[in-house]
């Protein structure tokens, strides 16, 4: 089986790319992460985030790129990422009116499809990135987050799963991801702890993640990337948090 790698969400270190693209993706490098999932290029284009990458030697894992831009051209946007090299497209998250029980559902549903189709034209594949007010219930009991991957065609949506958001839903991360075997081929890592009922984002290893037994899970369920992703630093730095969670990640892959 081919071993899992590393990556950065760019998000995780937003300000400090904005300021200086390169030289983050330089530090990330240095952490330790092998590749980048991608929130926004930062005013440059395609092809400058390209070779800036390739330059510092980190892969093009993925991206985050809301609906918005594929409604407003689907082929153009699907083809600038593929120029950046991208090997996925997450779906950051979307309103509930596009959930099931929504104004939007079916409409959402059918353009998932056709993007899907032409992300998959491109060598790229789909995937929707989830938080937790996607675990809210439907009148029949069961999850928004489930009902959009039922009523999708795993041929052209799969999932990107959010360990922490998924926990804080009130679900097993280990057993969400056995679920959707198969189906999950990058997955976010992301520690947290509870402080007067808020969740707080904190480094791989320092919170209430079993994050052992999620990346020994991911890996069995075929996972190609483990994505460590840290919204908020309310402790530390966001480098030194990143460093530390890929120095953790790859203590656990060994």
């Amino acid at each position: 089986m081919e071993k899992m790698g590393i990556a950065a969400q760019v998000y995780s270190v937003r300000d400090a790319a904005e300021k200086d693209f390169a030289g983050t993706m330089k530090a990330l490098k240095e952490c330790g992460y092998e590749g980048v999932e991608l929130a926004g290029l930062y005013g440059l284009s395609p092809e400058t985030v390209r070779d800036c990458l390739k330059e510092v030697g980190l892969e093009a894992v993925s991206a985050h790129v809301g609906l918005e831009p594929f409604q407003e051209d689907m082929e153009g946007t699907v083809q600038a990422y593929k120029t950046i090299g991208c090997s996925y497209i997450g779906i950051p998250g979307m309103s509930l009116e596009c959930h099931y029980g929504g104004g939007k559902f079916e409409e959402t549903c059918q353009f998932m499809e056709k993007l899907g189709a032409c992300c998959a034209e491109y060598g790229i594949t789909l995937m929707y990135h989830n938080h937790d007010y996607e675990f809210g219930k439907t009148e029949k009991g069961t999850y928004f987050l489930d009902e959009l991957f039922d009523a999708v065609d795993a041929r052209w949506l799969q999932t990107e799963q959010d360990t922490c958001w998924v926990n804080v839903g009130g679900e097993n991360p280990v057993a969400y991801l056995e679920k959707y075997k198969g189906r999950c081929p990058v997955v976010h890592m992301k520690d947290f702890v509870r402080n007067k009922g808020e969740v707080e984002q904190v480094a791989l290893g320092a919170g209430e993640q079993d994050n052992a037994a999620i990346v020994e899970k991911a890996e069995a369920c075929g996972t190609r990337w483990l994505v460590v992703e840290q919204d908020d630093h309310p402790y530390g730095e966001p480098m030194d948090n990143m460093e530390k969670s890929a120095r953790y990640l790859r203590e656990i892959l060994g």
